[in-house]
């Protein structure tokens, strides 16, 4: 079975990471806790029942505003003139013996309804991220997230209405 988590460094094996980018893994090895602590952004884990300290991905969240006019037009006609509150997904990323399992799928639809969870206690528009590459750009593009107005490279997926 797999588990959605809170990082914890006490339980999960931040140094045995390895997903094949470099800054991504450096950011889970070195500086995750210290954001988390901080508050600057929590960071979840992805690990099976049967060995909690693997970590098989994770991703990170934390508070977010966008201007409105940087959503598209059809959008734009139905919200206030000032930045929208949103949630941004700053890192997601899956260990490279597990990749093209489905695994990132999973870690997006858990980031998804932590947001939608969230939104219940505390208002947001959209879940905002930045693509790293073509290929992360295309991955969220097929979940329905839409490209900003001024930024191609930078997406969101409005969270209901």
């Amino acid at each position: 079975m797999l588990d959605d988590l809170t990082l914890d460094p006490a339980i999960h094996d931040r140094q045995g990471f390895e997903c094949g980018i470099p800054a991504l893994n450096e950011y889970l090895h070195r500086f995750a806790e210290q954001h988390r602590r901080r508050g600057i952004s929590s960071v979840y884990v992805l690990t099976e029942s049967a060995q909690p300290e693997r970590i098989l991905g994770y991703y990170t969240l934390s508070a977010a505003e966008v201007d409105r006019q940087r959503l598209t037009e059809a959008e734009r006609k139905k919200l206030p003139l000032y930045p929208l509150p949103c949630f941004r997904m700053g890192r997601l990323a899956c260990r490279t013996d597990r990749q093209g399992q489905g695994l990132g799928k999973l870690l997006l639809g858990c980031a998804v309804d932590r947001c939608l969870k969230a939104r219940q206690q505390v208002a947001a528009y959209a879940l905002v991220v930045d693509a790293k590459d073509d290929v992360a750009k295309a991955f969220y593009v097929h979940f329905g997230f839409k490209t900003l107005q001024d930024a191609p490279m930078t997406l969101y997926l409005p969270l209901g209405r």
